[in-house]
């Protein structure tokens, strides 16, 4: 085993840690990424992340913990936290550090203790796939606002923050899980926004920055921001004058690797200034010995130079003994699952006017595929408890409403999916009370969201159950 397993992070299959990454990890492995798949219980967790630690005292684990939508520790009930959208909307920074401190706890009393989060993009595009409600806006000052906030109240508890997905990726149509997105953006509009919270984030002490796989070819017509010197060097580096850990996201993304295969791509961003290499999902042995004998090779050969792989495991070694460090005296702060108030939520629902909530409701949830980075989570109303019925692609709407019960339609980012547009045509034209719900990111003109939650957590749903009791009881005093 060669020192260049100091800049891999891989993901694995199970609950457990399987003995040849514990092998890997006492030879000196970076660290490790944890997904929904990892995770059964608290108690597993815990256990896993303490083998992880007994391999490798320095070992980096990382995981995915955005609040809101985007949830491992909650994968199988729903985020009990506001997203960075409804965050943003409610714009009180002290909320927002809350929200970010109570989940490093989780983090720190799962023994995790690095988070790819904030995500800092600007959604200026709300046609956007894969970043949506996980944005906290649509303006350069109030996503940096926020990211400030997310990043000190994360950091305060000894858990890195990863803000991402540098520089930017807000102002897309392409997920880049499954392709490579294309920001055609000069240099003065991207310092005028999208470098905007990255800018913030850094002087909020950020300790890492993820990179994102996309294309901007006013900086780099050949290479995707991951792969890119030009991006990581001249721009985060010089310019920003970032000096902490540069993580890329998982080169198992078609953005990334999907023309050479990750062994390639890996190469590829350790040449452009990355430190931490995060892989995939559902690694293997062999795959990381594919990755750790192509940086072998092109050392030799002088494609890659031994400097710029030691200095970058040198930077996640330090990354790790400063954790290993502040953890140490900062005691852990044990607490109960959070609970945050519901009105903030409440209170900036994009309600339009005019709409009525009966007593008596029929609730349809839209089962649109989940972007990669959410994934498969209880999510909304159905989270919350509430009885709905489910609807998916191709399946025909309920029958009418029986004893005349209004139809709740609620769905994701309603307006990009054409079936669902149909759908709702189709419902408004049988019953004109149809009340149409978007928990996701909607579109400028509210065409198909009556009421928009820019969230659908467990604690959005149960956010705007109780909007729907007390809207509902306000129509009755009415009557």
């Amino acid at each position: 085993m060669t020192s260049t397993s100091g800049v891999l992070l891989p993901g694995f299959v199970g609950p457990t840690l399987p003995d040849w990454l514990a092998a890997r990890l006492r030879d000196g492995l970076a660290g490790v990424c944890l997904f929904a798949t990892n995770i059964e219980s608290r108690a597993q967790l815990r256990a896993l992340t303490t083998a992880i630690r007994e391999a490798n005292p320095l070992a980096l684990i990382a995981i995915d913990e955005e609040g809101g939508d985007v949830t491992r520790l909650y994968s199988s009930s729903g985020s009990p936290y506001p997203g960075n959208a409804l965050l943003g909307r409610i714009d009180d920074v002290d909320f927002t550090a809350s929200v970010a401190t109570s989940v490093g706890w989780e983090l720190r009393r799962a023994g995790v203790n690095l988070n790819f989060a904030p995500d800092v993009d600007i959604n200026s595009n709300p046609e956007n796939p894969v970043i949506g409600s996980r944005s906290f806006g649509a303006t350069a000052d109030l996503v940096a606002r926020h990211t400030s906030a997310w990043v000190t109240g994360l950091q305060s508890t000894s858990v890195a923050a990863s803000v991402k997905h540098f520089p930017g990726h807000g102002d897309t149509a392409t997920d880049s899980h499954l392709a490579l997105p294309v920001v055609d953006l000069s240099l003065e509009e991207l310092r005028r926004r999208e470098l905007v919270p990255f800018v913030a984030a850094i002087a909020a002490g950020t300790q890492t920055v993820m990179t994102s796989h996309i294309l901007l070819p006013q900086l780099d017509a050949d290479n995707p921001a991951t792969l890119s010197r030009r991006i990581l060097g001249d721009l985060l580096r010089t310019e920003l004058g970032f000096d902490g850990v540069i993580v890329t996201d998982a080169l198992d993304m078609h953005g990334a690797s999907g023309e050479t295969g990750i062994p390639i791509a890996a190469v590829r961003s350790l040449n452009a200034g990355a430190d931490l290499l995060c892989i995939g999902t559902e690694n293997t042995d062999e795959e990381l010995t594919a990755i750790d004998a192509a940086i072998t090779a092109a050392i030799a050969d002088g494609t890659l130079e031994a400097g710029r792989v030691a200095e970058a495991v040198n930077r996640n070694q330090s990354l790790a003994r400063f954790l290993a460090t502040d953890s140490g005296a900062i005691p852990v702060l044990e607490a109960a699952e959070p609970r945050f108030p519901l009105e903030p939520a409440i209170a900036v629902f994009d309600v339009a006017s005019g709409v009525t909530v009966r007593p008596n409701r029929q609730i349809v949830t839209l089962e649109t595929t989940a972007n990669i980075a959410v994934g498969a989570s209880p999510w909304g109303l159905a989270a919350a408890g509430t009885d709905v019925i489910p609807v998916h692609r191709d399946d025909a709407l309920p029958d009418t409403p029986p004893d005349g019960a209004q139809l709740v339609i609620v769905g994701k980012d309603n307006h990009r999916h054409a079936w669902v547009r149909e759908l709702v045509d189709l419902a408004r034209e049988r019953d004109t009370s149809t009340l149409v719900i978007d928990m996701g990111w909607p579109s400028d003109d509210r065409q198909y969201a009556d009421v928009a939650t820019f969230g659908a957590s467990r604690y959005v749903g149960q956010a705007l159950a109780a909007w729907l009791k007390r809207t509902s009881l306000e129509t009755e005093e009415k009557q």
